[in-house]
């Protein structure tokens, strides 16, 4: 009995390095396009346009969601290796989620710019069938956002890199899992989220008096981070065409 407990626990533990090593975290997401970069201060800002938005624009924004949509839900991965036979109140109980909710203490669901980045507090509960446990957890988490520019579909894109995680009453063994999968469900399930159709600022103005059509659309997006606010600086692309031509 000894050699089987002994063999069993071993086993768990294998268990785990080959799910960590094979569902682990990866890295940074890959955004399309091309990563946004700061204003250049050497070239001009002709035929640039500035959209703002400011931290307090994300407040209506989310505290609209969780009062009318509820919190957001994403799915969490499965361990394979996890026993067939469940107990009839883990089956209930362990739905495999994670809910993205307002605010769990001091910390609240936001986006804050500050220190020149893109912050994103969450705060988080779930549950998750651990080989043959059920894991009832709450927690935070930190990340940042990087954003990018693709042209051929001209939108600008952001992912959301989770930086930290913390759980509360979740034993370390488990912590890991759960830590994993959490950050896997975001990269999976969240990255990458468009921020910004600019196809929608394209200009097409006829020009009557000179019988042809002026056209205008974005090449270029560069991000400016201040203490509070972010600023997409457009640049567009002007091109004129005769009716007819």
């Amino acid at each position: 009995m000894k050699r089987l407990i002994i063999g069993l626990v071993a086993g768990l533990l294998i268990g785990v390095v080959g799910v960590m090593l094979f569902l682990g975290w990866s890295g940074r997401h890959r955004l399309p396009g091309t990563a946004l970069r700061p204003p250049d201060a050497n070239t001009t800002n002709a035929g640039t346009v500035t959209v703002a938005i400011d931290e307090k624009f994300f407040d209506a924004l989310l505290g609209t969601i969780f009062q009318q949509l509820g919190s957001p839900q994403l799915k969490l991965g499965q361990i394979h290796a996890e026993p067939t036979m469940q107990l009839a109140m883990f089956q209930n109980a362990c739905n495999n989620v994670v809910l993205v909710n307002q605010q769990s203490g001091d910390v609240k669901t936001s986006v804050r710019f500050t220190g020149g980045k893109i912050v994103a507090p969450l705060a988080f509960s779930g549950s998750y069938n651990a080989l043959g446990k059920c894991v009832q957890f709450n927690g935070t988490a930190r990340a940042t956002v990087d954003l990018s520019f693709d042209a051929s579909k001209q939108t600008v894109f952001g992912a959301l890199n989770v930086e930290d995680v913390s759980l509360e009453n979740v034993n370390p063994l488990l912590n890991a899992f759960v830590t994993t999968f959490v950050r896997q469900a975001i990269d999976t399930q969240v990255n990458p989220f468009e921020v910004l159709r600019v196809s929608q600022l394209a200009l097409s103005v006829p020009i009557k008096q000179a019988d042809g059509t002026l056209k205008a659309a974005v090449k270029d997006v560069r991000s400016d981070v201040q203490e509070g606010s972010l600023r997409l600086l457009l640049t567009y692309d002007f091109s004129a065409q005769k009716n007819g031509g």
